[in-house]
C-alpha cells in the first residue's frame, strides 16, 4: 500500500490543524493505521492508532485529549484532528500502515512521506 500525508502547515499555538493520509489499493481496511511525528534531533515518536474498523483507538500521552484519529474505509483515508497545538507538536507528522495494533515504528510496514506541522508561539 502507498501513503500520500497532507495537511500540515504553519498555526499559532492553540489553534487546529487537521492531517489526511490517503492510501492507495483496495485492502486499506485490512490495515491497522498509526500517526506518528519526528521533531528534529529527537526520534520518532508515536501519536495515536487506529483500529481497522475504526472503533478502537489509542493516543499518546501528550496528545491525549487534544487530537482525534478517525478513518474513512471508502475513502482509504486516516485523519488526524489536532486542535489546541502547542510549540512542542512541531514535527514531520507521518502516517503508517501495519498488520498489528501497535505503537512501535517497527510494526508499522508502510509510511506516507510526511507532512510539517509547524506551531508557533
Amino acid at each position: 500500500v502507498q501513503l500520500q500525508a497532507s495537511g500540515g502547515g504553519l498555526v499559532q499555538a492553540g489553534g487546529s490543524l487537521r492531517l489526511s493520509c490517503a492510501a492507495s489499493g483496495r485492502t486499506f481496511n485490512m490495515y491497522y493505521m498509526g500517526w506518528f511525528r519526528q521533531a528534529p534531533g529527537k526520534e520518532r515518536e508515536f501519536v495515536a492508532r487506529i483500529s481497522r474498523s475504526g472503533g478502537r483507538t489509542y493516543y499518546a500521552d501528550s496528545v491525549k485529549g487534544r487530537f482525534t484519529i478517525s478513518r474513512d474505509n471508502a475513502k482509504n483515508t486516516v485523519y488526524l484532528q489536532m486542535n489546541s497545538l502547542k510549540p512542542e507538536d512541531t514535527a514531520v507528522y507521518y502516517c503508517a500502515a501495519g498488520g498489528g495494533y501497535g505503537t512501535r515504528v517497527y510494526e508499522y510496514d508502510y509510511w506516507g512521506q510526511g507532512t510539517l506541522v509547524t506551531v508557533s508561539s
